[in-house]
């Protein structure tokens, strides 16, 4: 199998300064590729150097953002369609929406959203068009099987929550009753054939994570999701999404090296 890692850093109707964060990431992945190939001391990179396929889309001028939709959609079906590994990072979180569009219906498919908001909403100050924070409402239908974890939503009613949602798992749940919602989320990854993982960078908390527009406290530490990835397992692992790095919001590189840090484990994780 091999992996496509698709930079694509879409930032409209979100949270600007997520551009830079996906162009930002997208050098420091050529960057490590590069630095591979060069190594000539045999190293646990060897595992995956041969198996990466990159690819980055512009977003320079409005002409670019023309069809962005579609031209998302294309680019994750062939994906699907070849069997690759897909690492999809983009600038904000609705960046994310082609990649449910594409598994609109899909059998056995469990996407484990990891995000500080649900993306369904729909409260007065809400615009009802389309945007970062209600892009679940305009997804292709049926969903997917979506499961949230780590999100701080506390005016949502959870009836409304299950339409749009096959379980959540907020952050408070996560700290207090760990243990059962992890039991939980083994049960769910058991009865799918392959799991994809979104992550909104906002569902870390600030403490560990602060190059986000929109942070907010209470968070999940970034170890977390380690565990996450080791109970889904490199064969079910069919993708990783990664959105919402805003490098302007950080004094330093250290959310970058996280970020480079988790891409790097996860292409070890499946390629040795």
């Amino acid at each position: 199998m091999t992996t496509r890692a698709v930079f694509f850093p879409f930032d409209l109707f979100g949270s600007p300064g997520t551009r830079a964060g996906a162009e930002l990431l997208a050098d420091a992945f050529e960057e490590m590729l590069a630095d591979n190939r060069r190594e000539r001391v045999a190293t646990r990179a060897r595992a995956y150097a041969e198996q990466v396929r990159f690819e980055e889309f512009t977003f320079a001028t409005l002409a670019d953002y023309q069809g962005w939709r579609a031209e998302g959609r294309k680019c994750i079906r062939a994906i699907l369609e070849r069997g690759e590994f897909l690492l999809w990072v983009s600038g904000n979180h609705l960046g994310a929406l082609p990649l449910y569009d594409e598994l609109s219906n899909a059998d056995k498919t469990l996407v484990i959203q990891l995000d500080a908001h649900l993306d369904i909403f729909n409260l007065r100050d809400c615009t009802k068009e389309l945007s970062h924070g209600n892009f679940l409402l305009h997804a292709e239908k049926p969903l997917p099987a979506i499961v949230n974890v780590g999100h701080r939503e506390l005016l949502l009613r959870p009836d409304y929550i299950r339409k749009h949602y096959h379980a959540s798992f907020s952050a408070s749940a996560l700290a207090t009753d760990g243990a059962s919602v992890m039991e939980q989320l083994r049960a769910l990854i058991d009865g799918a054939r392959r799991v994809y993982v979104d992550v909104d960078c906002d569902v870390f908390d600030p403490a560990f994570f602060p190059a986000v527009q929109e942070p907010r406290p209470f968070g999940i530490e970034p170890r977390w999701l380690l565990q996450l990835l080791d109970m889904i397992g490199p064969a079910r692992l069919a993708g990783l999404a990664l959105s919402e790095f805003d490098p302007g919001r950080a004094p330093d590189d250290r959310c970058l090296e996280t970020l480079m840090w988790l891409i790097e484990y996860v292409l070890l994780l499946k390629y040795e």
